[in-house]
């Protein structure tokens, strides 16, 4: 349970104790703001050091101005957005934020001594305000991590009343369960049938549609989740939302569009009815283009930066076990075109034949085949794939374009001849080194939610969110889990 908000407030970078969020995310902006100042006061400082160290004279009328764009930095952050509660924790929302704040002030300080003909040290344009946006992202980058730390242990939370039908509340469960950086726990549910004794996976059923408001104070609940289903029409969802205005509870609902996100939904009003438009994802054209110019450049800069290291990895491989030190395998690509991927060998040389005698031993629930000790891997072979420098040689698939950088997993032709009509919407797009699973569980995830990450990433692919997995991909590939 939270505590009431009698308790005082826990920063998070004090003890650890469970919190609502109304005072937690006071804390935790307050940090913020006091952490994003202290960053552009260093950016001053420093600076005003370096052009110190260099000989050059600094009159006090400049140094003052230098600090105070360093108290003018939280303030424009603030007009960005920065501080708002909805961006903490996850998303680009919180950096977007920062960088408009950090773009805001430069331009207004430009424009202002260009207005004014006033004389103002270049210094400050051209190095402070950058080394302060820098600063302050990295600050920000920390503290996420942070936080993420702390609601994986569950704290600082959002209790949330899920509403609709069970299997859409359980999906949610199971979710919010499995990604607690999200910040949320489902305390209580409301299904059209109304309470009953039946839980779902462990969460009480307390009321139907009509009863939301009571369950939300009920069970003293942050936030409700809103599941598509054909009973809530917009009368409905209009009441829940009157019935929440009170207590001022956060409101959520999830169209039955669940992949789909991002630039391609904007809600348009027609004939007085707000309509979500959903535009088509591009899958050609400019984008498509970038996408493979910079797969390509990438590559090719990785493969002459890696080449040593890539042949020592030959040479153990050569050295403690028979045969090549390349592995050969026939997938399928972008529109069922099949090719071969190129693989350091981490399996002994008659790894396919022995599959058979193993497959009543798969572990996976879908249908790939894989083994947490799978005895046909070699020592060599199982610390490539602990860190996933089995991969590396696939950056000749990326060069001669059968492959992306980040795409779905590519699939082996059996696989891809037992997917459904919808399983297949991964191959409009080429297959990748890494994605939306590699940086989500990797191994550990289930067959469905494998494909479901796949067909989130084909409805939202850009070079943006690719620069997000590949970043997100270093960390999960030190850490070495879910790789087997």
């Amino acid at each position: 349970m939270r505590v009431g908000t009698e308790e005082p407030a826990a920063t998070l970078l004090g003890d650890s104790v469970r919190t609502a969020p109304s005072i937690w995310t006071r804390s935790y902006a307050r940090i913020l703001l006091a952490g994003d100042l202290a960053c552009a006061v260093v950016a001053c400082e420093t600076v005003l050091g370096v052009r110190l160290w260099f000989g050059a004279f600094i009159p006090r009328t400049e140094a003052l101005f230098g600090l105070g764009l360093a108290l003018a930095w939280p303030l424009f952050l603030a007009v960005g957005g920065a501080y708002r509660k909805r961006a903490h924790g996850e998303g680009t929302e919180e950096f977007r934020a920062v960088f408009d704040g950090g773009v805001g002030l430069t331009a207004a300080v430009a424009i202002g001594a260009y207005a004014t003909q006033a004389t103002i040290a270049r210094s400050f344009v051209m190095a402070m305000l950058p080394l302060a946006l820098a600063l302050t992202v990295a600050f920000r980058y920390w503290m996420r991590k942070r936080l993420h730390r702390r609601r994986a242990l569950g704290e600082y939370m959002r209790q949330v009343v899920a509403v609709g039908h069970r299997e859409s509340v359980l999906d949610l469960v199971m979710q919010l369960r499995r990604q607690p950086h999200h910040g949320m726990t489902v305390a209580a549910a409301c299904l059209p049938s109304g309470p009953d004794d039946m839980d779902v996976d462990g969460i009480p059923v307390l009321g139907g549609f009509s009863d939301v408001p009571a369950v939300v104070a009920k069970v003293d609940a942050d936030a409700v989740a809103i599941l598509a289903c054909p009973e809530l029409d917009g009368v409905a969802l209009r009441r829940i939302a009157w019935g929440l205005e009170d207590a001022r509870t956060d409101l959520f609902v999830a169209p039955a569009l669940m992949e789909v996100a991002g630039p391609r939904i904007s809600i348009r009003p027609v004939a007085g009815m707000p309509l979500l438009h959903v535009e088509h994802p591009e899958f050609d054209g400019a984008k498509q283009l970038a996408k493979s110019l910079f797969d390509k450049a990438a590559a090719g800069f990785a493969l002459l930066l890696l080449a040593v290291p890539m042949l020592v990895i030959c040479l153990l491989i050569r050295t403690t076990s028979s045969g090549p030190a390349l592995f050969r395998q026939v997938r399928v690509g972008r529109g069922g075109r099949e090719f071969n991927v190129v693989k350091f060998r981490t399996m002994v040389n008659n790894a396919e034949r022995l599959k058979v005698e193993l497959e009543e031993r798969n572990e996976f629930d879908g249908v790939l085949f894989k083994m947490r000790n799978d005895p046909r891997i070699t020592r060599v072979g199982a610390f490539l794939r602990r860190y996933s420098l089995d991969e590396l040689p696939q950056l000749l698939n990326v060069v001669r374009g059968e492959m992306s950088l980040v795409g779905p997993r590519p699939p082996l032709p059996s696989e891809v001849a037992q997917y459904g009509a919808d399983v297949r919407r991964r191959l409009v797009v080429k297959p990748g080194m890494t994605g939306l699973w590699q940086v989500s569980g990797r191994s550990d995830l289930s067959w469905e939610e494998s494909v479901r990450l796949d067909l989130r990433y084909v409805e939202n692919w850009s070079l943006f969110l690719d620069l997000q997995i590949l970043w997100k991909t270093w960390s999960a590939v030190m850490g070495g889990e879910g790789a087997y």
